[in-house]
């Protein structure tokens, strides 16, 4: 049984060196590992390598259906096992099958700028605060706000420089004048040497932590809403459209492949919304 535990974990350990080679960014391997893993687990089978195309499609629909999967996870799960199968055995693994045909259309959860000036004030610690204005004033991903270092800040410019982001893409960004203030007081308290946003026992945050502030702040807040730290990205984009900025602009500093992806933002922003009057108000009752 040991044998076949460390065949079985250097098989992904192997994959896991691939991906590294090739250039995938950290969060993409741990998604693509953790799917596998799951996989294995679920399967419960001893050799990745003798696993037919129609044992691994049934695997898929069952751990889909059982575990109620997301779309976009379901996604992962398929594209991380047919990659593995493509670098590790060399061998084109067929689960075209299962892949959703159709998207659901979800609106992403969007806080009032009243909400989003609760959710600071409550925030009493100031790294803390430091990192909720920081991913709401630029409109960064999880991923690059702890990946973002004290060289990335361009006060004399203006610019912050988000280096190699999602699809490998650099882009800069404004350096907002109250995000800057906040941050030379953070500086002097904490003085960051490498990374903005440095762990206790690492060198950069960890996504746990940083997710614990925004659900602690917004609990305390007393905001009913499900917010997530990427609810300030689409609550940055929401607010920017509503205040007239064009939307190829913030598809760019959003760094979005395609307009689609931005455009979605034109669902919930409400400054049209609001404007219309429903029939109701001109009855007399």
């Amino acid at each position: 049984m040991v044998g076949y535990c460390g065949s079985m974990i250097q098989t992904l350990k192997d994959f896991e060196k691939l991906l590294t080679i090739k250039g995938y960014s950290h969060n993409t391997i741990n998604v693509y590992i953790n799917a596998l893993r799951l996989l294995q687990h679920s399967g419960k089978f001893k050799d990745w390598s003798r696993l037919a195309d129609t044992f691994l499609q049934d695997l898929c629909f069952s751990l889909f259906y059982h575990k109620k999967m997301s779309y976009a996870y379901q996604k992962q799960v398929i594209g991380a096992t047919q990659l593995f199968y493509k670098l590790v055995y060399d061998r084109q693994v067929s689960l075209s099958v299962l892949s959703v045909t159709r998207k659901a259309f979800k609106l992403p959860v969007v806080l009032s700028k009243q909400e989003v000036t609760s959710l600071i004030r409550v925030t009493d610690n100031l790294k803390h605060k430091a990192i909720l204005v920081t991913i709401y004033s630029l409109g960064l991903r999880v991923g690059e706000l702890i990946q973002l270092k004290v060289k990335d800040l361009d006060g004399s410019r203006g610019v912050v420089t988000i280096y190699n982001a999602k699809g490998k893409k650099d882009r800069q960004l404004m350096f907002p004048e109250n995000l800057r203030k906040l941050l030379r007081e953070y500086f002097r308290k904490y003085q960051p040497r490498e990374y903005l946003f440095e762990g206790q026992t690492s060198a950069s945050y960890s996504r746990s932590s940083a997710l614990k502030i925004v659900k602690r702040s917004t609990k305390k807040a007393g905001i009913q809403k499900p917010v997530t730290l990427h609810t300030l990205r689409h609550s940055f984009a929401t607010h920017l459209l509503e205040g007239g900025t064009d939307i190829r602009v913030i598809q760019k500093l959003l760094g979005h492949n395609s307009i689609k992806t931005t455009m979605i933002y034109t669902h919930v922003a409400s400054d049209q919304i609001v404007k219309v009057k429903s029939p109701i108000d001109s009855i007399v009752m």
